[in-house]
């Protein structure tokens, strides 16, 4: 009875990986005649079972996600962990992407965003914001303090001014006493427009600017106007390249700053993730946005990558070699299977022995 067990057992476990004794028994070498399809419900159980929407959220529920990361990140030598980590990311994407590309992609976001949005009325609306808050009168103040000490600093300018135009039968004398009155009446008028805020000549700036805001935004003629100064501002040479060497720029920034310890950036960085990990640890509302946020984003892959996640599993058992992959798992299983054989001896002799007691017995 040991013996048949032995062999029964033998039999049966061998069946799984060859065909015994090299014989082409129905039914035998499962796993090499068998792997595709043993890949396929491999693939189908882990979907079906591991990649279903509720056991990922029940999953993730129960790990507690944002509680873990925050209290790792509210840790110092962690926050610097992640910085350091991230500095090395942005350098191997700098170095990874070519200039000209980026440079090229740029030039282009950067130029149709601008030529498409029209400049009137977005202007028209920030210059009667403006003037509605009263912030350009500092402005005004500056031009009318610089204006009065042009006057009064260029006496001479108008005395010559005066006798380039002057008759030239008309006396010099005459001359200087007509330019010193101009001079004076300007110079009375800039001090005027300087000292009185509520001078006719400011209001009637104040009224030109209004009419001026209301054009940009209504004035077809005037918006068509500022259309032709947005393209010659682009056409310009300055600012094509200021436009064309603005990601080299960004670039060497980036460079400095991810190399560089003490950088602002960097220090900012390190900030904010552990001011991050502390709001984690401490703020349930904010701890239940992000568990909400990485639950809704793992389901999404779940729901809609479910077939290829499992793809990957049937595939990579579609490549196996069959007689590779049967030694393989025999060898990993080995001692078990040795246990399985001599588990079917012992428990063989002990049928035999309990039948030859049964039979001696009540026979």
């Amino acid at each position: 009875a040991g013996m048949v067990g032995a062999l029964a057992d033998w039999f049966a476990v061998t069946a799984l990986f060859r065909h015994p004794l090299g014989i082409r028994i129905p039914h035998t070498a499962i796993i090499p005649n068998r792997k595709d399809v043993l890949g396929d419900s491999l693939g189908e159980f882990v979907g079906v079972n591991f990649l279903s929407e509720q056991v990922v959220r029940d999953k993730l529920e129960r790990v507690d996600v944002s509680r873990r990361l925050g209290e790792w990140l509210a840790q110092e030598e962690n926050a610097d962990r992640v910085t350091q980590e991230l500095a090395t990311v942005v350098r191997g994407l700098v170095a990874v992407l070519r200039d000209e590309d980026v440079q090229a992609v740029f030039e282009q976001a950067v130029t149709r965003r601008i030529v498409a949005v029209p400049w009137g009325p977005p202007l028209g609306k920030l210059i009667e914001r403006v003037l509605a808050d009263g912030t350009h009168r500092q402005l005004v103040d500056l031009l009318c303090d610089k204006a009065y000490d042009w006057v009064k600093d260029n006496h001479g300018k108008f005395v010559g001014i005066v006798s380039e135009r002057a008759p030239s039968w008309s006396p010099k004398f005459v001359d200087s006493i007509v330019a010193d009155r101009i001079y004076g009446e300007v110079l009375s008028f800039a001090w005027l427009v300087k000292t009185d805020p509520e001078h006719q000549m400011r209001q009637a700036l104040d009224r030109f600017l209004i009419g001026f805001a209301e054009d940009m935004q209504h004035d077809p003629a005037m918006m068509d106007r500022a259309e032709k100064v947005k393209q010659q501002v682009l056409e310009h040479r300055e600012v094509q390249n200021v436009i064309g060497s603005a990601w080299t720029n960004v670039k060497r920034l980036l460079l400095e700053a991810a190399e560089d310890p003490s950088s602002e950036l960097r220090k900012r960085v390190r900030e904010g993730l552990l001011s991050l990990g502390a709001r984690l640890s401490g703020e349930d509302a904010l701890r239940g946005k992000v568990d909400g946020w990485v639950q809704g984003a793992a389901a999404y892959v779940v729901v809609n990558y479910r077939d290829e996640i499992t793809t990957l599993i049937t595939d990579t058992i579609d490549r196996w070699d069959a007689r590779e992959t049967s030694r393989k798992i025999e060898l990993q299983v080995g001692r078990d299977l040795q246990f399985i054989r001599i588990n079917g001896t012992v428990v063989g002799a002990l049928a035999g022995v309990l039948i030859y007691t049964v039979a001696h017995l009540f026979v």
